[in-house]
């Protein structure tokens, strides 16, 4: 760089060689002051300048003939020039000569041309200025000259013209064969402006030039027109002219409020019209969904135009429903759809947006909060929120969390950012980063949200407006200074002496006096602007004595002018009388006044208030009033630029933020029409906010510095996965725009933009480096091979908590497994977060007293460096100590502030290494959080008398813990501090107290792995004042021997649901030895001292190893199929193949040639399937009639093995195979003709109940068992009564039942082999035993909220198939039908990225549109056309059969299902992702891990043994869940009983059977069970108090005892004599319809003989059946809005909406209804209820008849018919005659008896009589032939018994009998009740339920004869036979007088 003397040396020459300019040209002079040096040579340049234009001297008119002719070509010299200056330039040659060629072309005079030269030249090359300028004439007449010849030459219609600086390059350096090629119109990229035909933006007014205008040393040298400079003798003014009004443009006019539709109107109350600016923005801002930049001056109004692009949302969300008496609209709005963010850029701003668009919007019933670090809002509150105002910062924080608000950032439609020239600010990060995260969000997620950008005025505003994705013919308004209501005069003020210098602080105190002064004697009000609270006092005292010492008092003096004007003065002075605050009072008597944070908010609103009403002249403050408060004034004056900054540890310059802010508040249009700004600064600052504030400086990006964290968030995200999305993310930023319009700046050389335009290179250059940085730290995998970048903890907590990538550095170094609090202090001092806080001189005496007497920890550094300064002052914050030093202050409230966020994470990253330094991390965040140390008294956190506290503190009360004063009385609490009165206080204090008591329960499952089951109970009373809506505890549980966190819990307690918190429920892996106790720790996150500590003694845990039977795979030759050595079966099996394979081999001959039982355990798909076919084969060959029972343990298997079986086994072999589930009913005929009966375990279960009845169940030689390690699970019990009872059915029948099991792998086959009988027929294969090959990936995923961890997985499960699958089938299995679609949706959007979106599609369009037009689900007809399968429950049939064949038939690629299909449909694929492992559960109201055996039967799934060599599984689990699922996988878990859970009805069913007769018989039962084996085998798992003999015989002998107990109780059975017991009718209901004893129970204790309609219904709704029908999330919301339209409220259950029996009485009551219901889940549920329902309400009515309720049996009838018709019991008429219109149900009875089952012309006849019109007689008829047309005839011959004839005299609908029931999912067959009763008493002596479906002939199938016995007492009665259908309206009814005895001997006589 040029020495400083010759720099002015050369100046001095060149300024007297500058050609002279006529009058109409001035000069002006904008400079930049770096360093002291530099000042002064600018102000001699400035000196030099003056001189120069001291002359004004007529410049002569020159042309080109004029100007002396060198031998050089103009452009060949000019060229030679720029490879001169180049190199010291650091630039291109060529570009500059470009650069030269646009600046000497496009200068509109010599003044623009000057200006344009230096500015790209620099003063460095000033001499060259002065040549270019002379031959200016010249260069340009030859530019001009070129510019014809070269489009003579070049027709070819291009863009570009010979004027291009490129071409003429070209065209000069032809010769040299060096071209510059260049695509685009525009110049040099340095300086971001098109040189020629710049295109012309239609909302782009008042600017000078269109683009943006940077030069390359990136500042111009000039002020706007008309500026003057002043000297001074303490200061320096520059005066800057308000902008003239611009004038209107053509057809201009201000929107009219009156010409706008209702929502305008309304929220614009008190506007006329929209000013100019607002109503020239209005049609695109209101009208149109575009994103906009919006530059305008301050206080132009743009809060009014967020308004405007606010209600085009809302219009998108409002119905209007109807018209008001004023004509205005009446809106519906849809509040639930959509949120709007405000994004403001200081809190201060946020809430003075939240007051003010609350108020205005809240007509509509919009609610508007902020959303701030100081304002945290509740789930709940931020879903009642439509309208958030948050900070950037804020925002950031939420949208980059992928397992927390992503709800909330999904609904956002609109995004306004404010202030969005914050892009230059340090702070500009971050709006870059929610910009580029909001723009990615959309494309791939395909929603639209608008993003609005406000803005002061911009130098480059064109590339913000790209940036924001502004389109610039539409959404880019740009208004210059002269569009401002009131135009600003701005002064800057330049104060002489050294900065901080006693001269310069006077002088800054002088002319802001100056400036006040002469602002009062013109009349105006000023607001000073200070930037502390104390100097608004300071400076307030100083003017006042500033005025006094000039004798000018009486311009402060407002009372005598205004006393007689404003009656008001004396009441406003006894107001301020009356504040607390004695500034204030004695400043208001000279007319001053104060205004800082500091103030009470009343004297804030007070000072407000004097001000606006005149009665304060001069108002000192603090920039929180520019910002928070809407108070203008005439004149502001910024006094001084420097304020204290703790984030940076220093003093720094006022922002120019809050200076355009501050400038804002000047002018109040309503009174004057102009305003005045004055910014008073030390000399050295003046050039920066000269430039600053008249926005020369073009907005450069700050992102770089802020790459790495940036990058760490998206990566953590999801959003980043690998480096080429890492780049395509870059390309959103502003930083890449800003790169390729001004490379130099960011390093980056031209010749580089020119090879690659778009920066590929250089932004992979940067990601990589910033990935780098990360995978050094520990924060992410990255994989430099694949380029794959994968989130780890650490990064994900850093993301999460906005931790510094440098601060995880440090944490990586410093933070141990066990660590003091000292330790845990010198680590977060040492964090990068404060590094920049300084710790200076003045402050070391403070520093030193706080280290002293407020720091408790040690300090590992001193005071006078920074961590020490840090530590001092945080360990102080935590004391409460007081400082005064205001900097100091200010250093201790951001070091608390930081410090709290940080030691979050470091608690996270403690625990995410399950180190027990987590628990002191725990205790400085509650220090930090309540101002308080972990040593001092709990209870001082609930506000005691501080007394009191101490003496809790001193040293006779140290020893008595927390939890033995919770046990104390308050006598004893008041003798522990000698205050006897103070006991009831400590009372109340400690009920409050949070303390929970838990329990443990053991599980031990195998040596290495125990479940823990945690009870946990509350030992406080919860307050909302105290304990808010939520708490928070954490629960570990630590090895004591290694003090390591084995397992860590959150548990969330609420006011609703803390007296009933769910067993939490875990695994947790043990060392071996295990540990003799481990230590259950229940604390909460934010109370010192809430902490329980329960020891768990193993010491009585005996982990027995279980030895782990391993069947080996032998190495056999392949068996033949002619080995079946039977032609029929060997055809069978030579359609699939012709070999058996390995593991089919070994077992074939023990199953197809042995009677032994087996036991087959081999992953799915090793072709088990086949041990079924072979076993079976062998029962018909070895039992020819026998019968074979195939159990599977769900539905959708059964109609899988029928599917199979029926297509290959029936015909072929000739045998017969029916259906046994709960959706076929099968007559006794049938399932006598059956050889293979394929069911259900409950069915089977059911109906082996009466064995002794159906001759069938005993003819059985075979039974199947798939899936028998399902003994596990909640079913299992019913398998383990299934296989006992079965081998009981041999032994009483003295036949044999073969038993074959089929399972998984299990750890303890042995067990499962004895109970079976098995001896040499146990297989058990390893999990490896495949015929494809499986690789197994688990990975972890953190996140305690199901929701959004299910969200995060979706792009790595995208990523997995692209890695592991890109062209094969892959199934994702998810836990729930909602997730199939969320899952679905977010793959289509990531599809929708690639080049290939519908890469995973192998179908023709055609082909696809017409299966689109087969398909009903809508979201199935969504992810169809992108390749993508749905499967659930939920869909209908149709729509699950297309899913599967498209799938098999690979026409899609990708099938996202439930659990069903792994276990239902057999649908391999090459890729299995087990999409999470939990599932919702009702009862504990969260989420619950699937069982094991489902999880490997979604991996048996991966693997397709035709195709593949190899299959992939890839499990995503919870983080704290993948050891779990390692272990699991690899050796398995032993299979635990789950009967003694259930054994009651188990034992019932077999009293009721007659098989048990007393409790010895039981005891003995248990021993055939599963159950006997293992519990003496893992006593402690099933509840045992020990593993010795006796403690298992006491065990067994309490469960049997409480069995027996729990039956009499439900009256189920009872005492026959001391030892024997008998069921009773109950105990055989319970058994024979298949319910739970619980539940007649419950009816017995409920029922009464008066229950109406509702109140069964509400006993139905009550079973314990529907304990576990489907709750899923946010359903109690959806269960309250059905709930409003019901006939019967569900409250009458007295339970929550979330609970499942409310959503039974809702569904039930919503099909009578037939409501349509909001979501597909709830079809289904309904459908379950349904299913149910109708077993247990006759269950109920035989209940009722056992209890001689008439009335009640004739309600449940009704209940049964109004289910099976959909209809309400006041509609069952009326809904039987479709198409007829009744006025009331009488009527339509009426009707109905006449024509039920008639003919159509009888039909048609009889309505003619009654004048009956139906809308369709088609459909009428349908129903009403349907109905039976019945003939009844009673009879009595003894009075033991009643006869009845019942005769259809039509035939039936069908063969089958099934009902006409059109709503009913599952077809109904014809039944009824005869019911014979006294309906004067409601007394039942008789029921009897009848069917006609089953009778052999035609004639009897119409017929039925029935006999009623008629108890004793009841003969001799007058009494009434009722004949009811169970299905229709129907009642016969008949009276007869029951025969006594005596009557009928005398009838006899």
């Amino acid at each position: 760089m040029t020495p400083i003397p010759d720099l002015l040396a050369k100046a001095d020459s060149v300024f007297k060689s500058l050609p002279e300019l006529d009058d109409s040209v001035k000069y002006h002079f904008e400079y930049k002051i770096d360093n002291s040096a530099a000042g002064l040579a600018v102000s001699r340049l400035k000196q030099l300048w003056s001189k120069s234009l001291e002359s004004e001297v007529d410049v002569p008119d020159q042309n080109a003939t004029g100007i002396e002719q060198t031998e050089e070509d103009p452009m060949t010299w000019l060229l030679g020039c720029c490879e001169n200056v180049a190199p010291s330039m650091s630039l291109d040659a060529d570009a500059l000569f470009e650069g030269v060629v646009e600046a000497l072309s496009h200068s509109a005079n010599e003044y623009a041309c000057q200006e344009a030269l230096i500015s790209l030249l620099g003063y460095d090359n000033i001499q060259l200025v002065s040549d270019l300028l002379m031959k200016h004439h010249e260069l340009k007449q030859y530019l001009e000259t070129s510019a014809i010849q070269y489009a003579e030459e070049d027709q070819s219609g291009k863009d570009e013209t010979a004027t291009h600086g490129a071409a003429l390059l070209e065209r000069i350096k032809r010769s040299k064969q060096k071209a510059l090629q260049r695509t685009d119109n525009r110049g040099p990229l340095f300086t971001g402006q098109k040189l020629f035909n710049d295109e012309q933006y239609p909302h782009v007014y008042g600017a000078k030039n269109i683009g943006n205008s940077v030069s390359i040393v990136g500042k111009k040298f000039a002020l706007p027109a008309g500026s003057v400079r002043e000297e001074y003798e303490r200061y320096e003014e520059i005066t800057v002219p308000y902008a003239k009004q611009a004038a209107r443009l053509p057809g201009e006019k201000p929107v009219k409020i009156s010409s706008l539709n209702t929502l305008c109107r309304k929220t614009f109350l008190g506007y006329t019209s929209l000013n100019r600016i607002q109503s020239l923005i209005f049609p695109i801002a209101f009208t149109t969904n575009e994103n906009m930049l919006v530059c305008a001056p301050t206080g132009a109004g743009k809060t009014d135009v967020a308004m405007l692009t606010i209600l085009q949302t809302l219009s998108n969300y409002c119905d209007v429903v109807g018209v008001d008496s004023n004509g205005d609209d009446i809106y519906n709005l849809r509040k639930d759809e959509f949120k709007i963010v405000y994004v403001a850029p200081m809190k201060a701003l946020a809430a003075e947006v939240v007051d003010k668009m609350g108020k205005r919007l809240a007509w509509l019933g919009v609610k508007t909060r902020e959303f701030t670090g100081d304002m945290q809002l509740t789930k709940k509150e931020l879903s009642e929120t439509q309208l958030l105002v948050t900070t950037p910062e804020k925002w950031d924080v939420v949208t980059r969390k992928s397992v927390g608000d992503t709800e909330l950032a999904e609904k956002v439609r609109l995004l306004i950012i404010d202030e969005v020239h914050m892009l230059h600010d340090d702070r500009g990060a971050v709006i870059e980063s929610i910009v580029a995260r909001t723009q990615r969000f959309v494309e791939t997620s395909q929603t639209m949200i608008r993003i609005v950008g406000l803005s002061a005025t911009l130098p480059n505003y064109l590339d913000v407006s790209d940036f924001l994705g502004v389109n610039r013919q539409r959404g880019l308004f740009y208004f210059s200074n002269a569009f401002r209501p009131c135009p600003i005069e701005q002064h800057f003020i330049g104060v002489k002496g050294t900065a901080n210098s006693r001269q310069s602080m006077g002088n800054l105190d002088e002319a802001a006096f100056d400036k006040v002064l002469n602002l009062l004697e013109n009349g105006h009000q000023v607001m000073v602007f200070v930037h502390s609270r104390k100097d608004t006092i300071k400076t307030a005292k100083k003017l006042k004595e500033q005025f006094y010492n000039e004798g000018k008092m009486d311009l402060l003096d407002s009372s005598d002018e205004l006393q007689s004007e404003n009656p008001k003065y004396k009441l406003m002075q006894r107001e301020v009388g009356k504040s607390k605050m004695n500034d204030l009072k004695e400043l208001f008597k000279y007319g001053l006044g104060v205004h800082n944070a500091g103030m009470h908010r009343s004297d804030r609103h007070l000072t407000e208030k004097l001000f606006s009403m005149g009665l304060i002249k001069v108002l000192c403050c603090t920039a929180t009033l520019a910002w928070g408060v809407n108070l203008p004034a005439y004149a502001v004056v910024i006094k001084g630029t420097q304020l204290y900054d703790p984030q940076k540890g220093s003093f720094v310059d006022l922002g120019v933020l809050d200076v355009l802010q501050i400038f804002g508040r000047a002018g109040r249009p309503q009174f004057e029409s102009s305003a005045e700004a004055y910014i008073v600064t030390t000399h050295d600052k003046l050039a920066h906010y000269l430039s600053v504030v008249t926005q020369q400086s073009p907005i450069e990006s700050q992102f770089v510095e802020h790459l790495v964290d940036n990058l760490n968030a998206e990566i953590a995200l999801g959003s980043v996965t690998n480096i080429d999305e890492a780049v395509s993310w870059l390309g959103y930023t502003y930083l890449y725009i800003r790169m390729r319009k001004n490379p130099l700046i960011y390093g980056i050389a031209y010749d580089t933009l020119q090879d690659d335009p778009l920066l590929g290179s250089k932004r992979r250059e940067l990601v990589m480096l910033a990935a780098q940085k990360l995978y050094a730290n520990q924060m992410i995998v990255y994989n430099k091979n694949t380029g794959y970048l994968t989130p780890k903890d650490l990064g994900r907590i850093a993301s999460h908590y906005y931790i510094s990538y440098q601060s995880v550095t440090t944490i990586n170094k410093l933070l141990k497994s066990q660590m003091s609090e000292a330790d845990i202090f010198s680590l977060l001092s040492n964090c990068s977060e404060f590094s920049q806080i300084k710790s200076r001189e003045n402050e070391a005496k403070d520093l030193e007293e706080l280290l002293e007497y407020s720091t408790p920890c040690q300090l590992r550094d001193s005071v006078s460096n920074t961590p020490g300064k840090v530590n001092v002052v945080l360990q102080s914050y935590i004391s409460r100590s007081r400082v005064d030093d205001f900097t100091l202050q200010s250093d201790m409230n951001y070091v608390a502030q930081n410090a709290g966020r940080i030691t979050r994470a470091l608690f996270e990253i403690a625990l995410s290494r399950a180190w027990s330094s987590a628990y002191t991390v725990l205790s400085i965040c509650k220090s930090i959080d309540k101002q308080q140390w972990s040593f001092e008294h709990p209870l001082a956190q609930l506000n005691l008398p501080r007394e009191i506290v101490a003496k809790l503190e001193n040293q006779a009360s140290s020893s008595t813990s927390i939890v033995e004063m919770v046990e104390m009385d308050d006598t004893e609490l008041g003798d522990l501090v000698h205050n006897k009165r103070m006991g009831n206080v400590l009372r109340n204090a400690l009920s409050h107290f949070p303390l929970l008591k838990v329990e443990a329960d053991l599980f031990p499952l195998t040596q290495n792995v125990m479940r823990i089951s945690l009870n946990i109970s509350p030992l406080f009373e919860w307050d909302m004042r105290i304990h808010g809506n939520t708490e928070l505890f954490w629960i570990f549980v630590e090895d004591s021997g290694s003090n390591t966190i084995l397992h860590h819990e959150v548990l969330y307690l609420s006011r609703k649901t803390y007296r009933s918190i769910p067993p939490l429920s875990f695994a947790i892996p043990l060392s071996n030895p295990p540990p003799s106790q481990l230590y259950v720790i229940a604390i909460s996150n934010t109370w010192l001292g809430a902490e329980t500590v329960t020891p768990v003694n193993l010491s009585h845990v005996v982990l027995r190893e279980d030895p782990n039977p391993i069947t080996e795979l032998l190495d056999l030759q392949p068996l033949p199929i002619t080995a079946l050595q039977n032609p029929v079966l060997e055809e069978i099996c030579a359609k699939r193949f012709s070999f058996f394979n390995a593991v089919q081999s070994q077992f074939f001959h023990t199953v197809y040639h042995t009677p032994t039982n087996v036991f087959i355990g081999a992953p799915t798909g090793s072709g088990k399937t086949m041990a079924a076919e072979l076993a079976t084969w062998w029962a018909f060959r070895e039992h020819p009639g026998s019968k074979v029972v195939y159990i599977a343990p769900m539905k959708a298997l059964v109609k899988e093995r029928l599917k199979d079986w029926g297509a290959r086994l029936v015909e072929p072999m000739h045998i017969n195979m029916i259906e046994l589930t709960g959706d076929t009913s099968p007559d006794s005929k049938t399932i006598m003709g059956a050889d293979i009966i394929i069911t259900t375990p409950e069915k089977w279960d059911g109906i082996t109940r009466n064995w002794r009845t159906r001759k069938y169940v005993q003819n059985v030689s075979l039974v199947i068992i798939d899936e028998i390690h399902l003994l596990g699970s909640d079913r299992g019990p019913i398998l383990e009564m299934i296989v006992s009872r079965m081998n009981y059915i041999a032994s009483q029948t003295n036949s044999s039942v073969r038993i074959l099991g089929l399972s998984t792998a299990v750890a303890n086959a042995h067990d499962l082999a004895d109970w079976l009988g098995i001896t040499d027929g146990l297989f058990n294969f390893r999990h490896s035993v495949r015929p494809v090959p499986l690789e197994i990936y688990i990975d972890g995923f953190p996140g305690r909220a199901y929701g959004p961890r299910m969200m995060s997985m979706n792009k790595p499960a995208f990523q997995a198939i692209k890695t592991h699958s890109p062209t094969k089938p892959v199934i994702i299995f998810v836990s729930s039908r909602r997730q199939t679609r969320y899952t679905a949706r977010d793959l289509i959007s990531f599809c929708a990225l690639e080049d290939n979106p519908r890469r995973f599609l192998n179908m023709k369009e055609e082909d696809l549109e017409m299966v689109l037009t087969k398909v009903e689900d809508k979201n199935l007809k969504m992810s169809l056309p992108f390749g993508i399968g749905l499967h659930h429950a939920g869909l209908t049939e149709d729509d699950r059969r297309i899913s599967e064949e498209l799938f098999v038939n690979n026409k899609i690629q990708i099938l996202i299902a439930t659990s069903t299909i792994a276990w239902g449909v057999n649908t391999p694929a090459h890729l299995v992702i087990v999409k999470g492992t939990e599932y919702y559960d009702a009862k504990i109201e969260g989420y619950k891990d699937m069982d094991q055996t489902d999880v490997l039967q979604m991996l048996g799934r991966a693997g397709r043994p035709q195709f593949d060599t190899e299959g992939v599984a890839r499990i995503f689990v919870q983080d704290t869940k993948k050891s779990f699922y390692k272990h699991f996988l690899h050796s398995g878990f032993p299979v635990e009983s789950y009967l003694h859970k259930v054994l009651e009805d188990h034992i019932n069913a077999e009293i009721a059977s007659g098989t048990l007769h007393s409790r010895q018989d039981a005891m003995d039962f248990l021993t055939w069970t599963y159950f006997y084996r293992r519990v003496y085998q893992n006593p402690v798992y099933y509840g045992a108090a020990s593993n010795d003999q006796e403690s298992v015989d006491e065990f067994l002998s309490q469960l049997i005892n409480n069995t027996f107990k729990e039956l009499e109780l439900s009256a189920c059975i009872y005492r026959t004599d001391n030892e024997n017991y008998a069921p009773t009718s109950l105990g055989r209901i319970v058994s024979y319809y298949y319910i739970s004893h619980r539940s007649v129970r419950n009816v017995v204790q409920k029922l009464r003989s008066d229950f109406d309609f509702p109140s069964c219904l509400q006993l139905l709704a009550e079973s314990t059946e529907f304990d576990d029908l489907a709750i899923r999330h946010t359903e109690d919301i959806t269960n309250a809005e059905i709930n409003k339209t019901l006939k019967y409220n569900a409250e009458r259950l007295n339970l929550r909406m979330v609970d499942a029996h409310v959503k039974t009485f809702i569904l039930s009551q919503a099909h009578m209804a037939r409501l349509e219901l909001p979501v597909d889940d709830y079809i289904t549920d309904t459908f379950a209820v349904l299913d149910q329902i109708i077993r247990i309400i006759q269950a109920y009515l035989d209940v009722s008849a056992e209890l001689s309720f008439l009335n009640v049996c004739f309600t449940f009838i009704s209940i049964l018919q109004c289910l099976k018709q959909a209809c309400y019991p006041d509609e069952l008429y009326r809904n039987a005659l479709p198409s007829l219109t009744f006025k009331s149900e009488k009527e339509a009875k009426k009707v109905l008896y006449k024509v039920a089952g008639k003919s159509r012309q009888f039909l048609e006849k009889t309505l003619a009589k009654l004048s009956l019109v139906p809308e369709s007689m088609d459909a009428l008829y349908a129903a009403t032939s349907a109905y039976p047309d019945m003939d009844i005839h009673v009879s009595q011959k003894s009075p033991e018994l009643v006869h009845l004839q019942i005769r259809r005299c039509n035939p039936p609908l069908n063969p089958d009998f099934h009902i006409y029931s059109e709503k009913f999912p599952k077809p109904q067959t014809e039944g009824w009740f005869v019911l014979i009763g006294n309906p004067q008493t409601d007394e039942l002596f008789a029921i009897r339920r009848a069917s006609m479906l089953g009778k052999n002939s035609a004639q009897q199938k119409l017929t039925l004869r029935l006999r009623l016995d008629i108890p004793a007492p009841c003969q001799g009665q007058n009494a009434k036979v009722y004949v009811i259908s169970d299905s229709y309206p129907l009642v016969y009814e008949h009276s007869i007088h029951l025969m006594s005895p005596s009557e009928a001997t005398s009838t006899t006589s």
